[in-house]
């Protein structure tokens, strides 16, 4: 069986329940129901308790033969990180043939990537599946969380051909469906539809529970439960016990819904007391095997009472196919659960006592923690959070611990790392004003506590402060802070040595660098930080060390490469000396490109050859693919372009993906390559599938680049206006983060575009061109800076000549000019009339400021354009 690819997860809730050995075949629903291969993206049932969803959910599946993915949901998954950990396990174990492994990997990484970015590579992979797949999501109704709403929505939105979302639910659908309806790609089965017909009760008493009853007894029953599956099945329970069925039959006058609490009651009342205990006791259970049981209970014979109460059909769900997972069915959990706090108030704190020490013994620490809660045992929460939020906090599961924070009733007592966490958690979810409380709160804390203690909150009050100042833009109250407190404070594991990059190829591409974006202002706050860390003696804490590497990759955008290069050199030693492949990658990156930039592609090379043997060493393979992805740039930079396509095939990177933004760097890689060969219309397909999720990642220096390379793109084609439009989108940009690398890295055909931008906008040539019309408002102090960049920038007396520069093919047709090919033999190796030959010629012409074929040529030469 495969494992979780988390020890805190349960196998139990990915698993289908085992089906019964008999059970009523709901044909009359399942012919209604259309297949996997119809292109039906949501299957919904949506009924009150007991009314035979998952039965026919599972009937409907087996009859696909289609693969199966499950998740019985619980109230603890309304956590969306959790939540789609589930989906992703439920993948892994009913769909033998698909590839998780880099999805789990991504979900591993929050929370540094976006709950969306890992939903795309999860249909990336979906996408790839031959067979038909069904994901059921059991009990949806328990899952409150908007977020999760919101994402399950988006996920069904772009499900692949042959996969579809199954979901039971007590109530109607918390998001929208009416899109898919009108598409005819959602079925629905209603409550009304799933009460028995008088032919299935006939049936259900006759074939399943083996009593042998009249026509007109059933009609009775049909009369008294109105088909109401469960009531039926808690009958059959019920007459068993009872051998004058007409007799029960005439005092009998309970009617759905409030036939189940009187029939438990009454099938409750006929069990011995040893059994009744047993059932009360493991109510609070939401699965169970003998061996919890045992340690939950003290019996030594619980794996004989669970036989009991399977044998009597006492609602026990199994969860596995070996007959040991069990829980009991909801109902009957219901009822339980209330008997047992009608009872005892006071033996329901305990047992959830126990049930909390039990399995935190087991490690189930997110199990044993929500039942502290439920026993009110305040100091078992915060002894569980002591010993968990770590862990949880690196999983990224921040709803989950939001919501145990809010559960205690004075969160300000709890011990002062727990407040940091919990103020932290306020921040980075935008709960600023609760946050600034909690650390006022703290503050006061600090102030009276021993001498010995101070230093480690104060540490932590540091650290939070610069995360809300940050998330809040709230700056002044932290410099404010920052000012009052003493120079030297001890360092926290907690805070300042998290693993702040988990996938990125570089820092400034990370929630951690603003994504991107560099503002004037941001180098003054990260350096006054950067002083301030280092002066408290944390310079290789792994937080100093990522401020760091951002602040390199930084100075080399803004083309400071001395700075860089000193930067690099401390990062890539915490970077390997401590194997952090999130720190030492990016710096490895980042001196690559200043060898680049320098002109030394060999040392440029080597870096990242030697950069890839390391975390290969390190068995971090999952670093190797943007190490890859940059030897491929290297290539195609000296012409080696088969040899960098190859590459990008062998990290499966085609043109025809559906690119996902956690490989954003790789595929931009793939980009240039295309345009490299020729092949436009598929980088701009590319680019332009990439764009909207840089967007919604809100990654300033990805939508920079890519408008970069739309611009080359369309000026390739002669699409001058759009290659306008999209130069000048990055412009705004990088004027507004002061930008240089990202155009002046694309060399000459990026400094012939910036010049003929410079003409139409700043040289007088504007005026009578439409294309400039709508182009933003950027300087021409920027755009011409920007050009002296240029190491190879053509004199601009010389290039002004140029009205437009000459496209591609306008070049490739002035080449033949210069072979001295006529027009004839031109418009026949382009397939070319020769009057449209004469057209291009006219406006080569027109462009050069010249009037014959001689002068075109002379003119190109004196301009070295032929070079």
């Amino acid at each position: 069986m495969p494992q979780p690819f988390d020890a805190v997860m349960l196998m139990t809730k990915t698993k289908p329940p085992a089906p019964p050995g008999k059970e009523v075949e709901r044909s009359h629903i399942l012919h209604t129901l259309p297949t996997v291969a119809e292109r039906v993206r949501l299957v919904s049932v949506c009924a009150p308790a007991g009314s035979g969803k998952t039965t026919v959910l599972s009937q409907w599946a087996r009859r696909e033969s289609a693969h199966l993915a499950w998740v019985s949901l619980d109230a603890s998954d309304n956590d969306p990180t959790r939540f789609w950990r589930y989906v992703i396990q439920a993948l892994g174990v009913g769909v033998p043939s698909i590839e998780t492994s880099a999805v789990i990997a991504l979900v591993q990484s929050f929370p540094n990537v976006s709950l969306h970015t890992m939903i795309d590579a999860m249909i990336n992979e979906l996408a790839a599946l031959a067979e038909p797949t069904i994901i059921l999501l059991e009990d949806y109704h328990v899952i409150r969380d908007a977020a999760i709403h919101d994402s399950l929505s988006y996920f069904i939105d772009y499900l692949p051909d042959r996969v579809c979302v199954a979901i039971t639910s007590r109530t109607e659908l918390p998001f929208p469906a009416s899109k898919w309806n009108a598409r005819g790609e959602r079925a629905e089965v209603s409550a009304m539809q799933l009460l028995f017909t008088e032919d299935e009760a006939i049936s259900f008493y006759r074939d399943v529970a083996l009593i042998p009853l009249t026509g007109d007894q059933v009609e009775r029953l049909m009369r008294s439960t109105e088909g109401w599956v469960a009531g039926l099945q808690l009958l059959g329970i019920v007459l068993r016990h009872h051998r004058n069925i007409d007799a029960f039959l005439e005092r009998f006058s309970g009617h759905h819904p409030m036939l189940s609490d009187d029939l438990f009651q009454e099938v409750f009342g006929e069990l011995d007391r040893e059994l009744r205990e047993f059932l009360l006791e493991t109510s609070i259970l939401q699965r169970m095997d003998a061996e919890l049981c045992e340690a939950f209970t003290g019996r030594s014979d619980c794996a004989e009472l669970l036989f009991r109460v399977k044998r009597l059909q006492l609602f026990l769900v199994p969860l596995d196919d070996f007959g040991q997972w069990y829980r009991y069915h909801h109902l009957f959990a219901d009822f339980l659960q209330n008997e047992l706090k009608r009872s005892s108030k006071a033996r329901w704190l305990q047992l959830h006592d126990a049930a909390a020490r039990r399995f935190a013994e087991r490690k189930l620490l997110d199990e044993a923690t929500d039942h502290a809660i439920a026993a009110e045992n305040y100091r078992l929460v915060e002894l569980l959070l002591e010993s968990n939020i770590v862990s949880v906090l690196q999983r990224g599961q921040f709803a989950t611990l939001l919501r145990w924070f809010g559960a205690l009733p004075e969160p300000e007592l709890l011990a002062p790392q727990l407040q940091l966490l919990n103020a932290f958690l306020l921040a980075v979810s935008g709960q600023f004003d609760l946050a600034e409380a909690r650390l006022a709160s703290l503050e006061r804390r600090a102030e009276l506590a021993p001498e010995d203690e101070q230093g480690p909150i104060r540490s932590g009050l540091f650290f939070v402060r610069a995360n809300l100042a940050f998330t809040s833009g709230r700056f002044e109250d932290w410099y404010e802070y920052a000012d009052r407190i003493p120079e030297m404070l001890p360092e926290s594991p907690v805070f300042y040595n998290f693993n702040y990059n988990r996938t990125e190829p570089l820092v400034r591409r990370t929630d951690f660098s603003f994504k991107g974006a560099l503002p004037p202002e941001a180098e003054g706050i990260v350096s006054r930080f950067i002083s301030m860390l280092e002066s408290r003696g944390w310079h290789d804490a792994l937080i100093t060390q990522y401020v760091l590497q951002s602040v390199a990759e930084g100075c080399y955008e803004w083309g400071r490469f001395g700075e860089c290069d000193s930067l690099l050199a401390r990062t890539e030693k915490v970077g390997r000396n401590r194997k952090i492949p999130g720190l030492y990658v990016p710096s490895r990156i980042t001196y690559a490109r200043v060898r680049l930039a320098a002109g030394d592609t060999q040392l440029a090379r080597e870096t990242i050859e030697a950069a890839e043997e390391t975390v290969r060493a390190w068995e971090e393979y999952a670093w190797t693919s943007p190490l890859q992805a940059f030897l491929a740039r290297l290539d195609m930079m000296e012409g080696a372009l088969d040899r960098a396509d190859e590459r990008l095939r062998l990290l499966h990177l085609f043109p025809g993906d559906k690119p996902t933004f956690d490989r954003a760097f790789e595929y931009m890689v793939l980009a240039r390559l295309l345009l490299r060969m020729g092949r436009e219309a598929e980088a701009l397909r590319l680019l332009g599938l990439l764009r909207p999720l840089c967007v919604r990642e809100r990654c300033v220096s990805d939508i920079a680049e890519i408008a970069v390379l739309r611009s080359l793109a369309e000026m390739q084609l002669d699409h001058r206006a759009s290659a306008l439009r999209h130069l000048d989108e990055a412009l705004a940009i990088g004027e507004a983060n002061r930008y240089l690398r990202i155009f002046v890295d694309e060399g000459e055909r990026m400094a012939d575009l910036l010049q003929h931008y410079a003409r139409l906008r700043f040289a007088g040539h504007a005026s009578s061109d439409s294309k400039v019309a709508d182009l933003s408002g950027v300087s021409g102090e920027y755009v011409g800076g920007l050009i002296e960049q240029f190491p190879e920038a053509r004199p601009a007396s010389a290039a002004a000549v140029l009205v437009e520069p000459l496209t591609r093919s306008e070049m490739n047709l002035l080449e033949r000019l210069r072979q001295g090919d006529s027009n004839k033999q031109i418009a026949k190796e382009l397939y070319l009339t020769e009057g449209t030959v004469k057209v291009y010629l006219s406006r080569i012409y027109s462009k050069l400021g010249v009037s014959s074929r001689t002068q075109a040529i002379l003119k190109a030469q004196a301009l070295e354009l032929f070079e």
